[in-house]
């Protein structure tokens, strides 16, 4: 049996708490087993109220979780999830982003943004209408988080956490995508700056524009668009880094059609 309305608003509740005070909570899978996954979308939809309403943050964009073999066997989820994103998340190229104050246990990975150009609506988006709706993408860092214990997550517990979601980086170069290919452009990602992973845009459920898709599919079937303006991370193509104060990111985005561009942030 699915919770309640009154469990979905104290969970949401305890998320956001558990974010603005940086104290992670139980899993929630372990204080309500009996939650599902439509339990835990409308549990996040209740955690970004208390962002959008209590905290006047707007929302800009939407992400996709969990899409690589790499990060789904490294979290133990199967299976791709949503969140969104807001203005108080977005940080700029070479940012110092504080640790203290801002994330729990935060962990960096590099993959493709989009910039949409038009809206997606419904549930019956292709590839094409993705590619079609982009104004272009450009690298990212999104360093996600977990008010979950010690990231013990199911995909309950991450759905309900907004993808866990902590914030982003974008890099200042914007590449048209026609006449790219993306499932071939390569990320290559160094820590303090040593190399420290690499992978391809068909990590992410083979191509990136099949995940942005799928996003506008998910979403579309609760109502929501992907609106025009938007920025959307479509899912990391290299393993989860855990990063503390002091350490430095960059990646490197490449492919045969585009030069080579960059994104990079300090933690302090």
């Amino acid at each position: 049996m699915s919770l309640t309305f009154a469990d979905h608003e104290t969970l949401g509740r305890a998320l956001y708490d558990a974010m603005r005070t940086e104290t992670a909570i139980k899993p929630l899978r372990e204080t309500h087993p009996s939650i599902t996954i439509e339990d835990a979308y409308q549990i996040s939809r209740i955690m970004l109220s208390h962002r959008t309403v209590n905290d006047g943050e707007i929302v800009v964009g939407k992400k996709i979780g969990v899409t690589s073999a790499a990060v789904q066997e490294m979290l133990g989820v199967f299976q791709p999830d949503f969140g969104f994103l807001t203005d108080a998340m977005a940080y700029e190229n070479n940012a110092e982003i504080p640790i203290a104050g801002n994330m729990i246990s935060p962990r960096a990975e590099g993959e493709i943004a989009f910039r949409l150009k038009s809206t997606l609506t419904g549930t019956d988006n292709t590839e094409a209408d993705v590619l079609a709706a982009t104004k272009s993408i450009m690298p990212c860092f999104e360093i996600v988080d977990s008010r979950i214990e010690n990231w013990q997550i199911a995909i309950q517990d991450t759905i309900a956490d907004n993808a866990s979601c902590g914030v982003y980086v974008l890099g200042d170069s914007e590449i048209d995508p026609n006449d790219v290919d993306l499932p071939s452009i390569k990320i290559d990602v160094s820590k303090n700056g040593q190399p420290l992973s690499s992978g391809l845009g068909s990590a992410v459920q083979g191509n990136p524009l099949t995940a942005v898709a799928w996003l506008a599919n998910t979403l579309g079937a609760y109502g929501i668009a992907l609106e025009a303006g938007e920025v959307i991370l479509s899912g990391s193509v290299v393993p989860l880094e855990p990063v503390q104060a002091g350490d430095i990111m960059s990646l490197t985005m490449s492919g045969n059609e585009f030069e080579t561009c960059s994104a990079s942030c300090r933690f302090i």
